[in-house]
């Protein structure tokens, strides 16, 4: 993952302490990994950019505190709030279209192997349901798929083996496919 990793942990502190100008130095040393994060969400030609989703996102962030261990665990922040961001578009531009028939696309990397483009609303509920089942399994998906971490990456930061995280990832991986396609 991008940035300098001490620089990000030790501002990521500062921030929890309060200093408001650590969020003003975090963002140049975040912004090219967040910016890559939302290009694995934004399909080409969506109603919004990677750099418009990367910027909705720091509004957020400076709206409510960040409460991040480290550099990963920021990004996994970070990641899941894109996606909340996107599903929240995508309900309001359904709502407003009378009974919605417009989906928002997105692609999940390393879900599906023809990398289709699939609707936030649904990748969204499903992942709901996952995390019902497994909290395990859907910190694994949006690891795995949203940050792009690698097995041995995903298995640091939940802290279990790389067998675990294989063996998580095939289920989840299946459950998923299996619920967005009936879906």
């Amino acid at each position: 993952m991008g940035g300098a990793p001490a620089a990000i942990t030790v501002l990521l502190g500062r921030m929890q302490g309060g200093d408001a100008s650590a969020r003003d130095q975090l963002l140049p040393l975040v912004y090219q990994e967040l910016e890559q994060i939302a290009r694995g969400y934004v399909r080409p030609g969506a109603s919004i950019e990677p750099r418009g989703l990367v910027h909705e996102l720091y509004l957020r962030l400076v709206q409510s505190p960040v409460v991040a261990r480290d550099r990963k665990h920021f990004y996994a922040i970070a990641a899941l709030a894109m996606r909340q961001i996107l599903t929240d578009r995508a309900r309001r531009r359904r709502a407003a279209k009378r009974g919605g028939a417009e989906q928002v696309q997105i692609t999940l990397s390393g879900l599906a192997a023809d990398e289709r483009e699939l609707d936030v609303i649904a990748v969204d509920e499903a992942l709901t349901r996952l995390e019902a089942r497994s909290a395990r399994q859907a910190r694994i998906v949006e690891l795995r798929c949203m940050l792009g971490m690698s097995v041995a990456e995903t298995a640091e930061a939940l802290g279990v083996s790389e067998r675990t995280v294989h063996a998580e990832w095939r289920l989840a991986r299946a459950w998923l496919m299996r619920e967005l396609q009936s879906g």
